[in-house]
């Protein structure tokens, strides 16, 4: 017989709380939910993306056949915008990506909290790492903090993996926990000072002042997590660390190991966020076949030659995210598996890479628990927010979450198991 935990003797009115006893029902532990947004800067041609048909009983299309054993693990989703994004500042658009804002690239132009970094407010203390930002190349990214900076994106393999499982010596730990306490009281003397000026300033001012706190106190909050893991060992892993890519060219190395990192991060439960921004050169990719950057590529005018060269480097991309989502797959944990933990996101900030279209956003989800194996179709002319889709991924997260940016509601037809 199963007593529940929160049992007291009571008598006289004193309460006695009773001590562990193997009877007592356990509260049952959360399962840990995950969460990877892949960014295609570049777009992904959708004739080759989408499918015709909508529904269950759609056939795969090229880029779908790739990863087409996992069809009853993912789910295809099309006719989604971002409001306010015109195709004049199309490639401006990836840094509202996770944000939803609208104007990137425009005079003015003002950004908030991505996606990932409002869950990582949430859930990112129960990891050594809140959350990972990571880049194909340099260090633009797709998370940005609530005050709208970008958070830099680390590029370099190598260097992850060393901060992920490589520990320091015994003096560097130390060195980095005076550091820590050290920026601890600067932070207390400045957030003292500058909360002594509010009545001396106007609203405007005020509220910039206010914005500033607020990264004052995301700050405070990462060091007293920072601190809290310096003391515990890494996790230990059987990879090698990775030789980073000199060639900016070779983007799909570069991403191969980024995704090579992102599954023992999680695997490791060193994050459970991370947001990755794949590379697009301007130069011709090692691939056979292809003499033409990626960029270059993506702005085919249908030319048909280009066309078949730019197919050429998103079969091997969409190669990338299949051999990611068989690590996931393959990954135990518990009863179930890494990938039915872990909801993998991949889309782009343009529809079109060659007229720059913002509308029609290319939309793969995969695992994270969902009620997978359809084609959900939206009409284009009439598109919900990619922000609909955002609060769905929130919720799955654990989060009460109604909104999100520019959400209208959830998205129809996306369900989760339960």
């Amino acid at each position: 017989m199963k007593i529940p935990r929160r049992t007291f003797l009571r008598a006289a009115g004193i309460s006695l709380a009773l001590p562990w006893l193997e009877a007592l029902a356990a509260a049952p532990a959360r399962e840990p939910r995950r969460m990877v947004c892949i960014c295609a800067p570049l777009g992904l041609h959708p004739d080759y993306f989408f499918p015709q048909q909508a529904g269950r009983d759609y056939a795969l299309s090229p880029y779908l056949e790739i990863v087409g054993e996992f069809r009853e693990e993912m789910t295809v989703i099309s006719g989604l915008a971002h409001a306010g994004m015109g195709s004049s500042f199309a490639h401006q658009a990836s840094a509202s990506f996770l944000t939803g804002i609208p104007g990137a690239g425009r005079p003015g132009f003002r950004n908030a909290i991505s996606l990932d970094q409002l869950a990582a407010e949430h859930i990112g203390t129960q990891t050594r790492f809140p959350s990972l930002a990571l880049s194909g190349e340099g260090a633009g990214g797709l998370s940005w903090t609530r005050t709208g900076a970008l958070i830099p994106a680390d590029n370099s393999p190598s260097k992850v993996f060393a901060r992920l499982f490589l520990e320091g010596r015994a003096e560097e730990v130390q060195e980095q926990m005076r550091r820590l306490e050290d920026g601890r009281s600067i932070l207390d003397d400045v957030s003292t000072q500058a909360k002594s000026m509010r009545a001396k300033l106007g609203s405007e001012d005020r509220d910039k002042l206010e914005e500033y706190l607020t990264s004052v106190r995301e700050l405070e909050q990462r060091m007293v997590n920072d601190q809290s893991w310096a003391r515990k060992p890494k996790p230990k892993v059987d990879a090698k660390p990775p030789t980073d890519v000199a060639n900016a060219a070779d983007l799909i190395s570069r991403t191969r190991l980024l995704f090579d990192l992102t599954h023992l991060a999680l695997q490791t439960d060193s994050t459970r966020l991370v947001t990755i921004m794949l590379g697009g050169s301007t130069f011709a990719p090692p691939i056979p076949g292809v003499s033409l950057g990626h960029h270059d590529l993506s702005h085919h005018g249908k030319d048909p030659s280009k066309l078949a060269q730019l197919k050429l480097v998103e079969v091997e991309t969409m190669k990338t995210v299949r051999d990611l989502l068989v690590k996931l797959r393959q990954s135990k944990e518990d009863s179930t598996t890494l990938l039915d933990r872990t909801t993998v996101f991949l889309g782009s900030n343009l529809g079109d890479g060659s007229s720059h279209s913002t509308s029609n956003l290319p939309v793969l989800l995969a695992g994270g628990g969902f009620r997978h194996g359809q084609h959900l179709h939206f009409d284009p002319k009439n598109p919900p927010p990619l922000c609909n889709l955002y609060v769905n991924l929130l919720q799955r997260l654990g989060l009460e979450a109604s909104k999100f940016s520019t959400s209208t509601s959830t998205l129809t037809g996306l369900e989760a198991k339960g």
